[in-house]
């Protein structure tokens, strides 16, 4: 009988050493995104809201989740006269860049995690591509910190508009094909 009990308790153990991952939602008013891009003559900069995201933990480890980028929030931080500010959120906004209409939302999946290496599936105008990226993450007792600086190619998700890859004489109106993501995820 002894024997028995020993088993059934180690069994017991070794099915809750594979527990299953625990979701905890991002808190999305302390969580941000920051973005910048550059062009030839200059740059720009901004924010953009997380509508929604859940982060998956298991003990002390991250190790899965998603979050979701509500592209009608988009602002620029680095236009200050209201005019020019408003014309340049609306041409982002439309088919020449993120077409929001269409697809207001961006989201990224991750699929793996490898120390600090992340990798995930990223969807912006309804293209999915795989990235990876180094990200600082911590977890301490089911909470969640996390931060990466993510470099996109804007053009893998077709967003063409003044990339010398597909206008070659633009010249100094071109705007570079990469752009910065700067996210940081805190769950609640």
């Amino acid at each position: 009988m002894k024997k028995v009990s020993l088993i059934l308790t180690a069994l017991v153990m070794s099915i809750a050493s594979f527990a299953a991952p625990k979701p905890v939602k991002v808190n999305t008013a302390a969580s941000s995104v920051a973005w910048y891009a550059e062009k030839v003559t200059g740059k720009h900069n901004g924010t953009v809201a997380i509508s929604a995201g859940a982060l998956n933990v298991n003990g002390n480890k991250l190790v899965g989740g998603n979050f979701t980028i509500d592209l009608k929030t988009i602002k620029a931080l680095d236009i200050t006269d209201p005019n020019y500010n408003q014309k340049f959120i609306g041409h982002i906004s439309s088919g020449d860049f993120f077409e929001v209409e269409k697809f207001p939302t961006a989201t990224f999946v991750i699929t793996k995690i490898a120390g600090n290496q992340v990798t995930g599936n990223l969807t912006i105008k309804g293209i999915t591509k795989s990235i990876s990226f180094p990200a600082e993450i911590s977890v301490k007792g089911g909470k969640v910190a996390a931060k990466a600086s993510i470099t996109i190619d804007r053009t893998d998700y077709n967003i063409q508009y003044g990339s010398k890859k597909f206008f070659d004489s633009i010249g100094d109106k071109a705007i570079m094909d990469d752009f910065k993501l700067v996210v940081s995820l805190v769950s609640e």
